[in-house]
């Protein structure tokens, strides 16, 4: 009897042994990256409508991962800033608690200020240039580093957002036109200073008021890329669209370091495959736009002036020595690289 007994207990420790070893190797092909059946849905979050290029370039993303992972690697997208706002969904990055977002560079300027040279009127005179500047200058390589490294946010590409514009309800064609405009803006550093340092009078406001203000001469004009003032109807309550060209608009596709962490290698690539294809196809649908709608709005009746653009740049270039002096070490240097980047 205790023979048997003796048995039965070596069988059963064997059992368990071989059961261990086949644990163990399911855990090294985990940690090699392989998948097995799990799926992924991650949660894309959004300022911007459903009907607006940002969350249809983010909807060809969504399919791209999709039908390329088999199903295995699905995208949620959230937008209509059901999450909150844009620096409020970058802190949920940070946390881990969102997996994607979208944001201008100069807003990074809030945790790391040399970052808020992005956005600075007439830094740059194209998407190209600043796009060069992010991805290609020592400043830029070493800003995503940091995003990167101390942020827990990975810029995987960036696209076109439209160049902001002035519609107004006086003909704007130089800069003494500017004059005491009551123009409205975003509650925004660089675009206060634009309205500031052009001589119009800035004017923050929700930018669900804006239409209405429009209408009723509260404020006498707006500024924002082409394709807002379509989408917004502002060319129905305003006469004249001056071309200033005052800020190019980028949209970086961000992802938290966490999300590509816990994401398998064939996946991983898979996303950030998707995420360069829809930031092209985010940039050619803006561009598209902004090739129409000056005509658009000239059938609408209304007059578009182009104003001499230099004497607006050395203008608002007053504004920049507050924000050289708040970087502090390396920024006149900084802003140097931008202006070149090619």
């Amino acid at each position: 009897m205790k023979k048997s007994f003796l048995y039965l207990g070596i069988l059963l420790l064997a059992i368990v042994g071989l059961a261990g070893c086949s644990g163990g190797d399911d855990d090294e092909a985990s940690a090699d990256g392989g998948n097995g059946d799990k799926d992924y849905e991650l949660k894309f979050g959004l300022v911007a409508g459903n009907q607006q290029v940002e969350y249809k370039a983010v909807e060809k993303l969504a399919d791209y991962v999709n039908e390329e992972s088999d199903g295995q690697l699905t995208i949620k997208i959230y937008p209509n800033s059901q999450l909150g706002d844009d620096r409020a969904m970058l802190e949920q990055l940070q946390e881990g608690t969102l997996d994607m977002t979208q944001a201008e560079g100069g807003r990074f300027g809030i945790w790391v200020p040399r970052a808020s040279l992005l956005g600075l009127p007439y830094v740059v005179d194209d998407f190209e240039q600043l796009k060069a500047a992010i991805h290609n200058t020592e400043y830029g390589k070493g800003l995503l580093s940091e995003l990167e490294e101390e942020h827990n946010w990975k810029i995987v590409a960036s696209s076109y957002n439209g160049t902001r514009q002035t519609t107004s309800n006086r003909a704007i064609k130089s800069l003494d036109d500017m004059e005491g405009l009551k123009l409205r803006v975003p509650e925004a550093d660089t675009l206060l200073d634009y309205a500031k340092f052009t001589g119009a009078s800035p004017t923050p406001m929700a930018f669900t008021e804006v239409y209405t203000a429009l209408q009723t001469n509260a404020v006498d004009g707006e500024e924002n890329p082409l394709t807002t003032i379509d989408a917004q109807k502002f060319y129905e309550v305003q006469d004249y669209l001056a071309l200033t060209n005052h800020v190019v608009n980028d949209n970086e596709y961000v992802v938290s370091t966490k999300t590509l962490e816990k994401l398998p290698d064939d996946l991983k690539q898979i996303l950030i495959d998707g995420i360069e294809m829809a930031a092209e196809e985010h940039t050619n649908m803006v561009k598209k736009q902004e090739e129409e709608l000056v005509s658009k709005f000239e059938d609408e009746g209304v007059t578009v002036t182009e104003p001499d653009l230099e004497e607006f740049k050395k203008a608002v270039s007053e504004a920049y020595p507050k924000y050289l002096e708040e970087i502090g070490d390396g920024a006149e240097d900084y802003l140097k690289q931008i202006q070149e980047a090619k």
